[in-house]
């Protein structure tokens, strides 16, 4: 069964109005007195703060456990994470597909937009943004998806699984509108010189209503979107990425304080969902996975360390706190290698960092980011030839990722001045590219769902996949997630047939 430890935290925090509306063709997994065909009408500032909030809890919960293993992040060392280490992932994620995001952020969304039409159109244009995001989340991990007909209630009980290139790039003969288009509408919203009734404020916990904030989150969506494609079809990448960069610089995030981050809290129910999974303190299963050994050779070659590796993980764990603590023994695993490798002693096990959990839980989730930005671009220059130093891009992107860490600029610099080599893009295209992804990799620590999208089109870093591996994986790490069978058994007659197994690449990933 997938972890449902933390079904209480959204439960305690608040969100019965943000999670109790059930998923079109999916079950609820929350269980709550509310007829999901028929949800309360609520303002669209009571929807605002759980939609950000789930959001980050998906991106921070299981799916994030599941990627950062693929992603070799982390190690499987015990129970249900050992299992995904291996690729043994049927059967697994119907909490993340029905509760954390048809029944939670895609269908709380679509009511923050409905609530918000004809009189705050802030509102509207945040929620088509998250929707977005949420969307890209679910096509990016499963393939084809329930999008342009998901969440229509009693109009459509059983919706059509939309084919991720349309989900991308639109079709209106089946009334498909594009991600892209979704975002631009978001962004029309957000721009808007019409009056609002009700207009975001303390509701919104990542920006507090500051709308530049949020068109730059737009924007910054679109360079996801289009970078996600790039391999696909570089021509509309290179036109999105065209058109933001014609806005000019304030359209975009430029410095870290740009950042999309959900926070989270100190107090038992709101803490951050790595943290109540990993500690000692309060973690649900803090042996079950540590740092993994590819990861920790990574930060550690060249010489000196990266410095951003003892805020990413600790050297011991000591009393559970996550404390930062200087460069000492680091403990890695070897992904899947059970049998072969005894696992460490639980007091000797690098564990995650402040930078992912917070002192006591209170770290943010990290969304979208001022050093993604930084690598995006880089890479667009090298592979699509748009405007910019990808040089100049690369090594703005390490410093803005270090400065994020907690790194002072004292020490960021003598990092540069010792590893020219570890600063410099060199070599053919697609190994500067290699080492802008890699970099990027890196910088990801916490959101394996992003690190994973840019392992499966690019195929870097270069990952070696396990040895024992589930055969469903046919040995090569995993290309996406398999349908829930809840979704399966509610709607079946439009699964895809025949179901893509895990060895299948979704439909931008042609590496």
């Amino acid at each position: 069964m997938n972890f449902t430890a933390n079904k209480s935290w959204a439960m305690r925090l608040g969100l019965a109005t943000t999670l109790a509306v059930g998923s079109v063709g999916c079950k609820s997994y929350l269980d709550v007195n509310t007829d999901p065909n028929n949800p309360p009408a609520v303002t669209p500032s009571a929807l605002l703060s759980g939609v950000e909030v789930t959001t980050g809890f998906a991106v921070g919960n299981d799916l994030n456990r599941v990627s950062s293993l693929l992603i070799q992040h982390t190690a499987g060392v015990a129970n249900q994470v050992a299992t995904y280490d291996t690729y043994g992932l049927r059967g697994s994620f119907d909490n993340q597909w029905n509760g954390e995001l048809y029944s939670g952020s895609l269908i709380n969304s679509k009511l923050l937009i409905d609530q918000a039409q004809g009189g705050s159109p802030a509102y509207a244009g945040i929620g088509k943004l998250l929707r977005a995001y949420n969307f890209a989340l679910t096509t990016d991990l499963w393939g084809d998806i329930p999008y342009s007909q998901a969440n229509l209630g009693a109009d459509n009980l059983q919706p059509r699984f939309d084919k991720q290139q349309d989900i991308y790039q639109g079709n209106s003969a089946q009334n498909i509108q594009s991600l892209f288009d979704l975002v631009r509408s978001g962004l029309a919203d957000i721009n808007s010189t019409a009056p609002n009734v009700f207009t975001p404020g303390n509701d919104d916990v990542i920006y507090q209503g500051r709308l530049a904030q949020w068109n730059k989150f737009g924007n910054m969506m679109l360079l996801k979107l289009a970078t996600t494609i790039n391999r696909k079809n570089p021509q509309l990448a290179a036109q999105v990425v065209k058109e933001v960069l014609d806005k000019g610089a304030a359209a975009v995030m430029t410095t870290n304080a740009d950042d999309a981050e959900v926070p989270f809290g100190v107090t038992p129910g709101n803490q951050n969902p790595i943290y109540t999974f990993n500690t000692l303190v309060v973690g649900t299963r803090p042996n079950d996975q540590l740092l993994s050994r590819r990861f920790l050779d990574s930060l550690r070659s060249p010489k000196p360390n990266d410095p951003r590796l003892p805020r990413f993980w600790t050297t011991s764990p000591a009393n559970g706190a996550a404390a930062v603590t200087p460069f000492g023994t680091f403990t890695g695993f070897d992904n899947a290698n059970l049998g072969t490798q005894a696992a460490p002693n639980a007091a000797n096990r690098s564990r995650v960092g402040v930078y992912q959990s917070g002192i006591s839980g209170e770290a943010p989730i990290r969304l979208l980011t001022n050093f993604q930005r930084c690598f995006i671009l880089a890479e667009s220059a090298l592979r699509l030839g748009t405007v910019g130093d990808a040089q100049a891009l690369f090594q703005e992107g390490i410093r803005a990722s270090m400065t994020k860490a907690g790194v002072s600029a004292t020490d960021i610099t003598t990092y540069f001045t010792a590893n020219p080599q570890a600063v410099t893009l060199r070599g053919t295209m697609e190994q500067r590219i290699n080492q802008i992804i890699t970099q990027k990799w890196i910088a990801w620590c916490g959101n394996g769902y992003e690190a994973y999208n840019d392992y499966r089109r690019t195929g870097y870093p270069r990952l070696q996949p396990v040895a024992n591996f589930d055969p469903e994986s046919k040995g090569n790490i995993p290309r996406r997630l398999f349908y829930p069978l809840s979704e399966i058994n509610a709607n079946g007659n439009n699964v895809p047939t025949p179901q893509p197994d895990i060895a299948t690449a979704v439909w931008w990933d042609v590496r």
